[in-house]
């Protein structure tokens, strides 16, 4: 099974970074792509360019056995839907499982995304969550909890088995960092050493990023 992970990466921190692996980790994943988007379809446009992001993203993630990062989405340009890039993997995967990795928060608005009912049938889903949090089922949309009553599988078992469709719910490290933060310290000339990669803070002190 291959690992997706999504996000705008503006920049690629810690947050996205440790999560990602340890969803690769619990669950053994052939290969884990990490795909920027071109035009985020939910969020602000980045602030860093679309080369700035790739060269961020690479010195994250490139040191990682079975990492990668997948171009498809800013190749693609123009606003950056799932669905069409599941679609684009099935076609270059053939039979190969995916798995799309995704936040709590991120995942109570998928009911918003473009089609986003069809993209069970293109990939499982890993929800990932801190340890200790409880899920309230009265949070998530109808429509989405219809999704979760008829998907949802408790053992890694039982999802490494399913081509697609699937829907598990993930306890992984996550820290308290978001890129908007991180911008934001950035601009008031504050330390970001402890949210982003050493190579990640070097690129963006040398390219003076996030300082206007």
């Amino acid at each position: 099974m291959i690992g997706i992970f999504g996000g705008t990466f503006d920049p690629v921190h810690l947050g996205h970074i440790k999560p990602a692996l340890d969803v690769k980790r619990h669950l053994n994943l052939e290969e884990l792509r990490f795909i920027p988007c071109s035009i985020p379809a939910h969020r602000d446009a980045p602030i860093a360019t679309v080369e700035q992001r790739l060269a961020m993203l690479h010195l994250a993630v490139d040191e990682y056995a079975d990492c990668s990062v997948d171009e498809r989405e800013v190749n693609r340009q123009g606003v950056s839907y799932m669905v069409d890039t599941l679609q684009s993997l099935r076609q270059d995967l053939k039979d190969k499982s995916l798995c799309l990795i995704i936040g709590m928060d991120a995942f109570l608005g998928l009911n918003r995304w473009h089609h986003w009912q069809q993209l069970f049938e293109l990939a499982n889903f890993v929800v990932t969550y801190r340890p200790g949090f409880e899920l309230e089922m009265e949070k998530i949309p109808v429509d989405l909890l219809k999704q979760v009553n008829q998907r949802q599988v408790k053992s890694v078992a039982a999802f490494s088995e399913s081509q697609h469709g699937a829907i598990i719910f993930m306890p992984v490290t996550q820290l308290d960092i978001s890129a908007t933060d991180i911008r934001q310290r950035v601009k008031q000339q504050q330390s970001v050493k402890d949210q982003v990669p050493a190579a990640v803070d070097d690129f963006i002190q040398q390219q003076k990023l996030y300082t206007g």
